[in-house]
C-alpha cells in the first residue's frame, strides 16, 4: 500500500530566508514552489524531498516535531563550511557503531541531522583449504 516517503516538511517563518539558506547556506541547489506562495520543495539526487511551508500552523523548532537527516559525503568537511558560515552546530561528532552525525540548526529554528555512515571493514579473507 504505502510505496515511499514523499516529503520531510519544516514549517519555516520567513520563507525567502529559509529557501536561501537551503539552497546557498547547505548547498542543496535550486528549488520548486513558489517562494511568494509559502510552498518550496528541494528534491535530492538520490531521492526524497525537503519541504518548507509557511501553512502549517506549526513553529520552527530545534526540540520539536520531525528531523530531517541528510546522508553526507564528507561530514568533516560539511561541519567545516558551515562553521565558517556562522551556522550553528550543537553536535559535530556523534558517534554510533555504523554512522557520525552532527546536528545543526537552519535559519528558522529547525533541527537538521548530517548523517555519514562508516566504512565496513571486510572480514577477514579465509586460506584457501
Amino acid at each position: 500500500m504505502f510505496e515511499k516517503v514523499a516529503f520531510t516538511m519544516y514549517p519555516v517563518k520567513d520563507m525567502a530566508r529559509a529557501e536561501r539558506f537551503y539552497r546557498e547556506t547547505l548547498g542543496l541547489g535550486s528549488s520548486t514552489g513558489s517562494v511568494e506562495h509559502g510552498w518550496v520543495e528541494f528534491d535530492l539526487p538520490s531521492g526524497g524531498c525537503l519541504a518548507l511551508t509557511t501553512h502549517s500552523g506549526s513553529q520552527p523548532s530545534a526540540s520539536a516535531g520531525g528531523t530531517i537527516a541528510f546522508e553526507v559525503a564528507n561530514l568533516d568537511q560539511l561541519v567545516d563550511d558551515l562553521e565558517a558560515k556562522g551556522v550553528s552546530l550543537p553536535a559535530t561528532d556523534i558517534q554510533s557503531p555504523v554512522c557520525r552525525m552532527a546536528i545543526c540548526i537552519d535559519s528558522e529554528g529547525n533541527r537538521i541531522v548530517l548523517h555519514q555512515l562508516k566504512r565496513k571493514l571486510k572480514p577477514p579473507s579465509s586460506p584457501a583449504s
